[in-house]
């Protein structure tokens, strides 16, 4: 087959329908809602996580009102004015943005050559404003002009941007734009301009004139099969069925995670470039995992956002998972929502399986590394299986050893025994294995779950081994309730998961009792279930 006539999953930049399976950009969306908002003269915000789909979204709509005939709509990228603090070099890097896009979707080529020799003369204050005025003073028709990634704009340059559009508005349709629609990862409300002297000025202050914010969402369920099932149309090579729970489990329908697990099954797991092979469940956790190492773009901006103070007040609590409740400002929550990573409803939690999975590891990373590789001959027994006692001894050993330095470096430190842990476990479990995490607010533990292969021809084809870790943290209860309440959460996670390889992990962290103390190990019958219990 020649695969150059193939289309396929894009993971990069705006649609392109020619080039890729794609969603109907117009079906994400409003669109009928959208249009009144045009008719009405409204000036709106649409905004959604990176890589969702809203430069492609904004595209679909600026073509469909252009065929339309009754508006002459423009979109302008104005990120190439982020690096411009003040306005003298932001606004006009705005401007010529703006220019053109007139010229590359409306044919406008003079309104370029009208900014250089009479609109660049003006005070950039004033530039913004001069030129979108030209432009409906000359335009046949209504004009409509979409603004993107609005808030990669910082300081002087974001607040005359917004400043400048609101003083038009009142001049709209006939000596200013009909409508304008700033779109951008956060709503406007959430801008934190800081001028000189340290004062903040909010989006919400200085653009007073929105009337509607619309976020775009995730793909459904149905989306998400029917997109990759367009593969199967166009060259004939079928997933299995079993394949579609685990990629909405996987994703929550998120479009770059949905596109990006595409391209990898589809063309990086290079066996299933045979379109006569039939996709199985077991190439897609393979490509599932590959996609995780490969710390794509996609996942490395999302892991550094977490260093962020206002993400990390948010997440922090939910991955220390000790709280009923969040007690970070519902601005942050709201915040950490627009940027992707949490969901809010039904209860706040990280978005999805894959990003539940990506942040503690990354959160790791270096400690993995530091920990080494290890040997495997002296953690798999002569049957390949883990020998989960004698691992989680030596952790306990380690975690006596390093804890007190290496949670001191990380900056979730709350968190930091149960991340310690993982990271312990998934060098070691890297060698063959996987590691399932599930964690949460209100949740007052974390569940790990290891799947094991336990013949080394068939790898995880074959036979697994599964195992069950339940962390919990000790502040002030007494031993026995944890211990009671988390043979509990054990017993009932294992039979969730089908395992029968059950420990119980709890962290002490009162820093008046030592050691000796801390470190024990016994065994616990529960629901006819043996549940080994560690301290630590």
């Amino acid at each position: 087959m020649a695969f150059c006539m193939e289309r396929f999953f894009n993971t990069a930049g705006p649609m392109i329908e020619a080039d890729h399976y794609c969603i109907d950009p117009l079906s994400r969306v409003d669109w009928e809602d959208i249009q009144k908002l045009i008719r009405d003269k409204r000036y709106f915000v649409m905004h959604a996580p990176r890589q969702t789909g809203k430069t492609s979204t904004l595209l679909a709509m600026m073509h469909a009102l252009n065929k339309g005939g009754r508006y002459a709509c423009a979109y302008a990228n104005i990120e190439m004015a982020q690096t411009a603090r003040d306005e003298n070099r932001g606004i006009p890097s705005v401007c010529c943005a703006v220019s053109d896009a007139l010229e590359s979707y409306l044919d406008r080529h003079d309104i370029q050559w009208w900014f250089f020799e009479e609109c660049q003369k003006k005070p950039p204050q004033n530039q913004l404003i001069q030129m979108l005025r030209h432009w409906a003073l000359t335009s046949d028709k209504p004009t409509v002009l979409f603004v993107d990634e609005i808030d990669a704009l910082v300081g002087d340059t974001l607040i005359s941007v917004l400043r400048q559009i609101r003083a038009g508005y009142t001049k709209r349709p006939a000596e200013f734009p009909q409508c304008i629609v700033l779109c951008g990862v956060r709503d406007v409300r959430d801008y934190r301009i800081y001028q000189g002297g340290g004062d903040i000025i909010t989006g919400g202050s200085a653009f007073n004139i929105k009337t509607e914010s619309l976020s775009m969402g995730n793909f459904s369920p149905e989306e998400s099969k029917a997109l990759w099932l367009q593969h199967t149309e166009e060259t004939g090579q079928a997933f299995d069925d079993s394949i579609f729970p685990e990629l909405w489990e996987d994703t929550c329908g998120q479009p770059w995670l949905v596109n990006a697990l595409g391209y990898e099954i589809t063309w990086k797991l290079r066996r299933n470039r045979d379109r006569s092979r039939k996709i199985m469940l077991l190439d897609y956790m393979e490509a599932r995992e590959e996609l995780i190492q490969s710390r794509a773009t996609h996942l490395d901006q999302l892991v550094d956002k977490l260093q962020e103070p206002r993400v990390f007040s948010v997440i922090n609590e939910l991955l220390a998972s000790e709280e009923d409740v969040i007690h970070a400002p519902p601005a942050d929550v709201q915040y950490v929502s627009d940027l992707g990573l949490i969901r809010m409803k039904p209860s706040i939690v990280i978005s999805n399986r894959i990003y539940r999975e990506v942040i503690p590891r990354e959160l790791t990373w270096s400690t993995q590394v530091m920990i080494g590789t290890q040997e495997t001959e002296w953690y798999v027994t002569e049957n390949h299986a883990l020998d989960m006692p004698k691992l989680i001894a030596a952790f306990q050993q380690f975690f006596r050893k390093h804890a007190d330095t290496w949670i001191e470096g990380f900056s979730y430190k709350e968190a930091g025994p149960q991340l310690l842990l993982q990271a312990f476990l998934q060098r070691i479990v890297n060698g063959g294995g996987h590691i399932t995490r599930e964690y949460g607010l209100g949740r007052k533990r974390t569940d790990l779950f290891i799947e094991w292969p336990l013949d080394e021809a068939q790898g995880i084809h074959g036979p697994l081994q599964r195992i069950v870790i339940e962390i919990k943290l000790r502040r002030g209860a007494a031993l026995e309730t944890v211990i009671a309440k988390g043979l509990e959460q054990t017993a009932d996670y294992a039979r969730r998961a089908g395992a029968t390889d059950a420990h119980l992990m709890i962290f002490d962290r009162d820093p008046e009792r030592t050691w000796d103390e801390k470190i024990w190990r016994r065994d616990e019958s529960f629901a006819g279930l043996v549940i080994t219990v560690w301290g630590a």
